[in-house]
């Protein structure tokens, strides 16, 4: 029934489109973000079940829809090349000099806040008690009460 009312769906969308490049003219408008928002994963991603993936396959008008939105918007990644992840010439150490220090240094940042939240919420708490003779522990009334 889900699959039925979605290939329903994709079938209207397909009629609506027709031959425009957006559904509403030549500049995208809300409409069109939403539309690729659902119809892009559906046509890029691997599905363990791709029936509707065939079916949104088959509607060549809707494949176009969003190989052009693809190619306008995320050339990189609609397109066959994709752009250099640095500048030619640039070694690691070349781009940021300061990365592990960075890092090392938001880790404990990031770990000083954890213990302070624990501390400050009663999570943690250090209790400092004196230790009777002999290197025991005092005894508490619980304790007492136990032992007799």
């Amino acid at each position: 029934q889900l699959y039925q009312e979605a290939r329903e769906c994709l079938t209207l969308l397909s009629q609506r489109l027709g031959s425009q490049k957006f559904f509403f003219g030549d500049s995208p408008a809300s409409l069109d973000a939403l539309v690729f928002s659902r119809l892009a994963p559906l046509l890029k991603a691997k599905l363990p079940n791709g029936k509707l993936q065939q079916h949104l396959k088959s509607l060549q008008n809707l494949c176009n829809y969003c190989t052009s939105i693809l190619s306008l918007y995320f050339p990189w990644d609609g397109g066959e090349s994709r752009p250099p992840p640095h500048p030619p010439g640039l070694g690691e150490a070349e781009e940021d000099p300061h990365k592990w220090r960075n890092q090392l240094l938001s880790v404990l940042v990031g770990l000083a806040g954890m213990l302070g939240y624990a501390f400050l919420s009663g999570i943690v708490s250090i209790q400092r008690g004196s230790v009777g003779p002999a290197g025991r522990q005092p005894i508490t009334l619980e304790e007492e009460e136990e032992e007799e």
